[in-house]
């Protein structure tokens, strides 16, 4: 990659990674539009890069989770699940699914169809309640929910916003926790795929995954920001069409080669 790739990837994730739309999707789709090869080093970039991303959040809600014992609780009890699952399934998810162009797109298009289709019933079970009123055995489940997110295109976002919803936390809520569990998710499976093939970098490497980490950090804040906005407003159906959108013009653009 040169460096304005790296700056696309980068913009392109710190984007997506809190949204609906599956960043690291929208990485697979984007390195191929880019004709970036998916060596080890681009695969690991790709997952390294959205620890910038959730440094964005580390800043903005760091001290509010340090404030308070029950949301740390919860966050702890849904990562755990994600870790356990992620652990097991590395292998498989670094080299069948990580670049896989047609899982991608089928994930995105699906995404989009199932928010299309049953987004009004989940916003009919949110409620009022709070990350600190879910049971622990909820939040595990959440975090259950979330290791879906291991198939690109399925969205980390969507799916533990969702799952949220569906136990009555309010869409500021939902959303909120969305982005706190992904503090812990997203430092783990970064920290744990550069201990299995990071060292072999050369600096250079090392030189775009700052630089990558940096561009994240900046546009997953203005992301964030915006979201925050936006969900309190409005629905998730603009999301949804999106997300199908998003996979014909791919499909149109490359024919899926």
């Amino acid at each position: 990659m040169n460096l304005w790739q790296t700056l696309i990837l980068a913009g392109v994730e710190g984007l997506t990674e809190f949204l609906p739309v599956s960043s690291t999707g929208h990485l697979i789709l984007v390195s191929r539009l880019l004709r970036i090869s998916q060596t080890e080093f681009v695969k690991s970039f790709e997952v390294a890069i959205q620890l910038g991303a959730i440094l964005a959040v580390a800043v903005m809600y760091g001290r509010r989770v340090l404030r308070s014992r029950e949301e740390m609780l919860r966050i702890t009890a849904a990562f755990l699940p994600t870790a356990g699952l992620g652990f097991i399934g590395y292998k498989l998810i670094k080299t069948f699914l990580l670049g896989n162009s047609l899982v991608t797109v089928i994930s995105l298009a699906a995404g989009g169809w199932l928010i299309l289709q049953f987004e009004k019933k989940f916003l009919a079970r949110s409620g009022e309640k709070k990350i600190a009123d879910l049971s622990l055995a909820q939040a595990a489940m959440l975090g259950v929910v979330q290791a879906m997110a291991v198939v690109p295109g399925v969205s980390r976002a969507l799916v533990t916003i969702f799952g949220g919803l569906y136990m009555g936390l309010s869409k500021k809520e939902a959303t909120e926790f969305s982005f706190l569990l992904a503090v812990p998710t997203m430092a783990a499976a970064t920290g744990w795929d550069l201990l299995k093939s990071g060292w072999g970098f050369e600096s250079g490497e090392w030189q775009m995954l700052a630089i990558g980490m940096a561009a994240a950090a900046a546009a997953a804040w203005a992301a964030v920001k915006w979201l925050i906005g936006f969900v309190q407003k409005h629905d998730f159906k603009a999301f949804g069409i999106y997300r199908i959108a998003a996979a014909l013009v791919y499909l149109v653009i490359t024919g899926l080669k």
